[in-house]
């Protein structure tokens, strides 16, 4: 029989009651592990450090040190936890500065329970998870902010790059990708690099987001 991998999980937020409900959530999942919580970004990133657990839950208004700064600190740091972002904020500049510096997902407080659960599930698998009209937020943010004004972005993809953001479209980790395509997660790496560059993107998370909306009807003509 197969062990059942285990997945942890950190929480960042200055509020106790929210805390407490992540934490009861998490306990309803037998492949999740909670192995922390911090009431703020300082000692959030002490703890990440200590567990460096394979996801973190991350507020963005918390006094003193706010959430973007802590995940500013937490990708210094070379923490490779993945981040999802949950917080009430669906301001678009606090969605837009936390994907370009490294976040893995936006999520909104107001969710139901059992979907920010399913949320939680799907991000630690790899999946990129951002609240549905937070998706379609970003996608026009992208467009506003002269991202991809040339005609035709998709052309300068090498075959292998158009693969590969498939891939990140699907929600596929670095990892998962290089299963697939049978070569080394440094080399989707390098691939991902470059690919951004060429799309004039920063993260990973905006080139699923914009190919996600605007590209994979793209990808699919080229092919």
């Amino acid at each position: 029989m197969v062990e059942q991998q285990t997945y942890t999980v950190l929480t960042i937020d200055d509020h106790p009651l929210f805390r407490k409900g992540v934490s009861d959530l998490i306990d309803m999942d037998e492949t999740l592990e909670l192995v922390g919580e911090a009431a703020n970004g300082p000692d959030g990133l002490v703890v990440a450090k200590q567990f460096n657990p394979d996801l973190i839950l991350l507020d963005i208004n918390m006094k003193g040190m706010n959430g973007l700064d802590t995940l500013k600190a937490i990708r210094k740091n070379e923490i490779d936890s993945r981040v999802l972002m949950l917080t009430v904020s669906d301001n678009e500049e606090d969605v837009l500065t936390a994907l370009r510096l490294g976040a893995d997902g936006y999520l909104l407080k107001d969710m139901e329970p059992e979907d920010i659960l399913k949320s939680i599930r799907m991000a630690v698998n790899g999946a990129l998870v951002i609240s549905d009209h937070l998706t379609q937020l970003l996608a026009k943010a992208l467009r506003d902010d002269g991202k991809l004004a040339q005609k035709d972005p998709i052309s300068s993809l090498t075959t292998r790059e158009r693969e590969i953001l498939q891939c990140i479209a699907q929600g596929q980790s670095n990892k998962q990708i290089a299963n697939v395509l049978q070569i080394s997660e440094g080399t989707v790496k390098v691939h991902v690099k470059h690919l951004l560059k060429k799309l004039n993107l920063h993260s990973r998370t905006e080139a699923a987001v914009w190919a996600l909306n605007e590209g994979v009807t793209a990808l699919r003509n080229s092919q």
